[in-house]
């Protein structure tokens, strides 16, 4: 059978490149977000620091021009010349706003920037746009007339230009030490999930003594405690199930054995004619024995397959109880064991597999005559308890330590516990029982019986509430 794709991990990306690319991708937002941010804020830190260089110079030659009004033709002069090699042009005003510009495109900024009124002691910081070039506008006035400074808002573009490559290598050089500091982190992050699928495959493999590190973030340290439960977990049941196997194997044998000793002495014609009827008999029980334990075994892989089948239907357990009755009536008296069966006055109908519940209560009161000395009883109890039909199995035996109730109903234990002190199976009883009623929907439970033994209850929902009876259990 082939593995669904979603079952293989072959095909996935590692944890590792995960967190790379999620640093590497938050990295890249915040470089595009800084360089957007960085260039805006380098071009308009330009244009703030260009607009101010050029009203300085437009006040220092206003000051010149008044401390010297003789000479302002001139001192506009120099003025041109020296600032022309800066890419400033220097255009003057007349007395009526008239401008003296040799560049058409000059002339057109400063009369959009309103240059023109830079007169009768009046300064003019502005902007115009030329042919899609920014400009920017100084003009002052001096004793007659006025002048302006005309410059391309971008005049320090190759400044500009060197402070945004800057930016650029510095967000690059950013990128990739985000690269390698995902790398490192995810390295970091996935070591000790790596480590724990390893053991975690190896477990697959049939290790059980490993143990994966509890180390990293809060989140990776619980897969690895979980992880570590787990193996405890399944090295405490596969104990358990190897020691369960082994006492089943035991008991497997022990009739097997007695069956085969006495075939071979059929086969032999060691048995003397009067004694052939006896060893049959005691093949037959035998065999019976075998099949007992076999039938409960595969009782207990069926009812762990979805596939169990239960066929219910409005089942009258006092009916059911009282047939049990006639049949354990003749069993009970072959052992001198009183049997007292306790039946309300009215039918307690459930829902339910009869043949399932008689196979329940067969068991326990095989497992409980099995214990008991003539003369101590056994009772078979049905009553109704709240919503509940209650059937009941109480021996007068010799019943159970207090511990040994919390494990009644795990498969073997029990047995392995009484082995050498009290005759039985190979303690399947109880396990099956506790899983046919968890099947049936209703419960089950071990406590002392007032005669002294035990007393199992199983519990199982009414269907028709109308016929319960309340009953002392």
């Amino acid at each position: 059978m082939t593995a669904s794709p979603s079952a293989s991990p072959s095909g996935r990306s590692s944890l590792a490149v995960r967190v790379t690319l999620l640093v590497v991708a938050v990295a890249v937002l915040v470089a595009v977000i800084a360089s957007a941010v960085g260039v805006l804020v380098v071009r308009r830190t330009l244009l703030d620091v260009t607009t101010e260089a050029l009203a300085d110079r437009a006040d220092l030659i206003a000051a010149q021009v008044a401390a010297a009004p003789e000479s302002a033709a001139s001192t506009l002069s120099a003025a041109t010349t020296v600032l022309a090699g800066q890419g400033i042009d220097v255009i003057s005003i007349g007395p009526n706003g008239e401008f003296t510009a040799k560049k058409r495109a000059v002339e057109q900024a400063a009369n959009q920037a309103g240059a023109h009124l830079a007169v009768g002691g009046r300064s003019i910081s502005s902007s115009a746009v030329v042919a899609g070039q920014l400009q920017l506008v100084e003009a002052r006035s001096t004793a007659t007339d006025g002048f302006a400074l005309v410059a391309p808002a971008d005049v320090a573009a190759a400044t500009r230009q060197a402070l945004e490559r800057r930016l650029l290598w510095a967000i690059a050089a950013g990128l990739v030490a985000a690269v390698l500091a995902g790398w490192l982190v995810a390295r970091v992050v996935s070591a000790p999930l790596r480590r724990t699928a390893d053991q975690a495959r190896a477990m697959g493999q049939g290790a059980r003594d490993l143990r994966a590190p509890v180390a990293g973030p809060r989140e990776v340290a619980e897969v690895s405690v979980a992880v570590n439960e787990l193996a405890d977990a399944l090295q405490h049941s596969e104990s358990r199930q190897r020691a369960f196997l082994t006492s089943v194997s035991h008991e497997l044998r022990t009739p097997l054995a007695g069956i085969a000793g006495q075939a071979q002495a059929l086969a032999d014609q060691m048995v003397p004619p009067g004694e052939q009827a006896e060893v049959g008999r005691t093949i037959k029980g035998e065999a019976a024995r075998l099949e007992r334990l076999v039938s409960d075994l595969l009782d207990l892989a069926r009812l762990g397959a979805d596939s169990f089948r239960l066929d219910c239907a409005p089942t009258d357990l006092t009916a059911l109880v009282a047939e049990m009755a006639t049949v354990w009536q003749a069993r009970c008296d072959a052992r001198s064991v009183p049997l007292v069966v306790q039946l309300p006055p009215a039918p307690v109908v459930v829902t339910t597999d009869a043949r399932r519940v008689r196979q329940v209560l067969d068991g326990l009161a095989e497992n409980a005559l099995r214990l008991l000395d003539p003369g101590r009883p056994l009772i078979l109890h049905v009553g109704v308890q709240d919503e509940w039909a209650v059937l009941q199995v109480r021996d007068g035996g010799p019943g159970l330590a207090p511990e040994d109730y919390l494990v009644a109903f795990l498969p073997g234990v029990l047995h392995e516990r009484y082995r050498s002190r009290r005759p039985g199976g190979a303690g399947l009883g109880l396990g099956l029982a506790h899983s046919l009623v968890g099947r049936l929907g209703g419960t089950i439970m071990a406590s002392p019986a007032r005669e002294g033994g035990v007393a199992i209850t199983v519990r199982l929902p009414t269907s028709d509430r109308s016929s319960r009876v309340e009953a002392p259990v």
